[in-house]
């Protein structure tokens, strides 16, 4: 299928992981245009490099998802400049782990203004020009933590849960106006974020990764990026993988209360994972 070919595309979160997977299988699939935006503005450099090195054709743009203006500007440049916007993946996201308990107020405010904001702020500004143009699709990566309870994830499920709501809603009200909107909801994937997540709680990284890791066969960003976009090329409308995620869903949508083994081994691998104070 020619889903993506001659498509213009913008891929948030776009230098690493998933993001970057998607870059690169947009490009491999012949869109026109992919835009690679990402806070790490030498990464998205190397990526969009990367795919015009292939044969495609790719910018990078440096930009913090949560500056709903820095955003507002790339998606209108975007669309003023190819005339069209046929894809917007909100993917970038940040992660913290911690209990609760101890996650201050400036840590709420960051992983809501990331990563529930940053979706926000590029639907906000996508949607309306989609409309116009009568055709186009919204993808947000929300989480398997978006679907089912996730402790010392809570700050994350709560973002998760949120832009999960959104897709689902907004799905409804846009598709009788010829715009498309899809949730990835991923389980443990390979990506940079088990590095770059901020702990609290005194965790010694390794350890707690080591543990999470070795209960779930972690896939690997190439097969995660495939999944999102065959998923997206089929419209589905909740995008889930790996395996172990739509397992886990599944039980969970019989049953909430079959899934309190899982909350019960994420709490201990925590505990286990915290050092002497």
């Amino acid at each position: 299928m020619d889903t993506f070919r001659d498509k213009v595309a913008i891929v948030t979160g776009g230098a690493s992981g998933m993001g970057r997977a998607v870059c690169e299988g947009l490009g491999r699939r012949g869109a026109r245009l992919v835009v690679v935006a990402d806070v790490q503005a030498a990464g998205a450099g190397q990526v969009a490099a990367g795919i015009d090195r292939a044969g495609g054709k790719a910018r990078a743009v440096g930009l913090d998802v949560s500056n709903e203006a820095e955003l507002r500007k790339t998606i209108e440049q975007t669309f003023a400049e190819q005339g069209r916007l046929d894809y917007l993946f909100n993917n970038a996201g940040i992660g913290i782990a911690g209990e609760a308990r101890d996650m201050l107020p400036e840590h709420w405010k960051r992983i809501i203004d990331v990563n529930l904001f940053g979706v926000l702020n590029g639907t906000l500004a996508a949607y309306p020009l989609m409309i116009r143009q009568g055709f186009g699709h919204i993808v947000n990566t929300a989480s398997l933590a978006g679907l089912i309870p996730g402790p010392v994830e809570v700050g994350y499920a709560l973002t998760k849960h949120a832009v999960v709501g959104l897709s689902t809603s907004l799905r409804m009200e846009a598709a009788p106006l010829g715009v498309r909107v899809s949730v990835v909801c991923p389980g443990i994937i390979d990506t940079p974020i088990f590095e770059t997540s901020l702990l609290v709680g005194n965790v010694d990284r390794r350890e707690l990764n080591r543990r999470i890791k070795s209960g779930f066969t972690a896939m690997n960003s190439e097969k995660a990026g495939k999944a999102i976009l065959d998923g997206v090329e089929k419209n589905r409308a909740i995008i889930v993988f790996p395996g172990h995620a739509r397992v886990l869903w599944w039980l969970h949508r019989i049953s909430p209360s079959n899934l309190n083994f899982v909350a019960r081994k994420f709490l201990e691998d925590f505990h286990k994972s915290r050092m002497p104070t």
